[in-house]
């Protein structure tokens, strides 16, 4: 049996805390759904933010709702360069001893001291397709993509959940690189 997996091609984007979505918009302040996601639940905000770095700034960067508990900038390496910082490759969540940048808003401005990743390459499993597949979840998998500029993707993290859909997320440097496409489809190799 094959294990083909969609995957989805993850741009910029950062989450905000509840606190920090009031501070940059308003008090009381509520994101507003533009598009879901493929995630159940998550979803592209109405919203964008400034991020201003060292070096550069990206005007115009997405929220992706809903609120978190922790604020966190996602962003491809080469966006780091752009932005004259250095975030570790970490995945989703651990932003601790991460870099930080600021954030500006309609309302108001912060700068975060940690919450700037490059987020690390994964693929987010139904309990069913774990099973199905054989996977547990923080398993590192192999994973190939075929085309005219194929690539296996080494050290692909399995997360597993019953609130995941299946994709593997990996960002626009990867994507890029490798000629990949939102909805191509991967295949697990071990």
């Amino acid at each position: 049996m094959k294990k083909e997996v969609p995957v989805g091609v993850s741009a910029r984007h950062i989450h905000l805390s509840q606190e920090h979505v009031e501070l940059l918009f308003g008090a009381g302040y509520a994101l507003t759904e533009m598009k879901p996601l493929s995630q159940p639940g998550q979803y592209a905000a109405n919203e964008t933010v400034a991020v201003v770095g060292p070096k550069g700034t990206f005007p115009k960067v997405r929220i992706l709702g809903p609120a978190r508990k922790a604020t966190q900038l996602e962003v491809s390496r080469t966006d780091a360069f752009a932005l004259g910082v250095n975030p570790p490759v970490r995945e989703s969540g651990n932003i601790a001893g991460s870099a930080g940048i600021t954030i500006q808003g309609p309302a108001g401005e912060l700068t975060i001291e940690e919450g700037v990743i490059v987020a690390a390459r994964h693929i987010h499993f139904h309990t069913s397709d774990a099973d199905r597949f054989g996977i547990a979840d923080k398993d590192r998998l192999r994973v190939r993509v075929g085309g005219d500029r194929g690539v296996i993707f080494e050290q692909v993290i399995a997360r597993v959940s019953s609130d995941y859909a299946l994709d593997m997320h990996i960002d626009t440097d990867e994507a890029n690189a490798a000629g990949i496409r939102n909805g191509d489809l991967a295949e697990i190799v071990d």
